[in-house]
């Protein structure tokens, strides 16, 4: 697998609180110079993001409810409508992981469908189950109601709570969703091998703060997403 093919697989991610506008726009730069996917960007720098980013391939992603899960759908599909009229085509959506632990399946179907009504199928939902909190069971029961809800994607993690993607959970969720529904594996892959492993495991997608070091076959120190 060739640096270009990787490369068209990664969501180029900077979701840090602390990140400036200089740095929303070197991770732009960065994102056009090797082909990145997307760039995956909190809600208050899509607007920035898409302008930086106009007439390239590479898309602008967000995410919805980060990183906790736990604001009403209401305000999820608020967000989500706010964030594609200001330029996002990929929207990453926390589940309420409370409700998924107290078996309450209808609320979290509601939850996503709320994202992806929203999205009017102008934008991939993406759904973050934060597997790092959940049992086998429920993180293939959080699947298969991703999947009933319209959601695009299923993903591992947001990088802001415990755990983060591993092969074995990225493996689980291929078997659950089936080909046809998109996996992506994020929180914790800092370097190529890492990232081949995920890909081999089944996912399509990889979120990753260190996209540059993956593509250049490095490591990176960076920590978190």
């Amino acid at each position: 697998m060739g640096e270009i093919e990787i490369a068209k697989m990664i969501d180029h991610t900077l979701l840090k609180p602390e990140a400036t506008a200089e740095m929303i726009d070197k991770l732009c730069e960065e994102a056009k110079t090797y082909g990145f996917a997307s760039v995956c960007v909190n809600p208050v720098w899509v607007k920035r993001a898409a302008e930086n980013l106009k007439g390239t391939d590479v898309r602008v992603c967000t995410v919805i409810g980060f990183p906790l899960g736990t604001t009403t759908s209401a305000t999820k599909a608020f967000e989500t409508n706010e964030a594609i009229e200001n330029g996002a085509q990929e929207v990453d959506m926390v589940i309420h992981v409370g409700a998924l632990k107290s078996g309450d399946d209808q609320y979290v179907r509601e939850d996503i469908a709320a994202v992806v009504k929203a999205s009017s199928e102008r934008a991939i939902v993406k759904v973050i189950l934060e597997t790092g909190l959940l049992t086998d069971e429920e993180k293939e029961r959080a699947c298969r109601i991703s999947k009933e809800a319209g959601a695009h994607f299923v993903k591992t993690s947001t990088g802001f709570n415990k755990g983060g993607a591993t092969a074995e959970d990225i493996a689980l969720m291929r078997r659950t969703v089936g080909p046809e529904m998109g996996v992506k594996a994020s929180g914790g892959v800092r370097d190529y091998k890492t990232a081949k492993e995920m890909i081999e495991a089944g996912a399509n997608r990889i979120g990753a703060s260190s996209s540059v070091a993956i593509v250049n076959g490095s490591e990176s120190d960076e920590s978190g997403y």
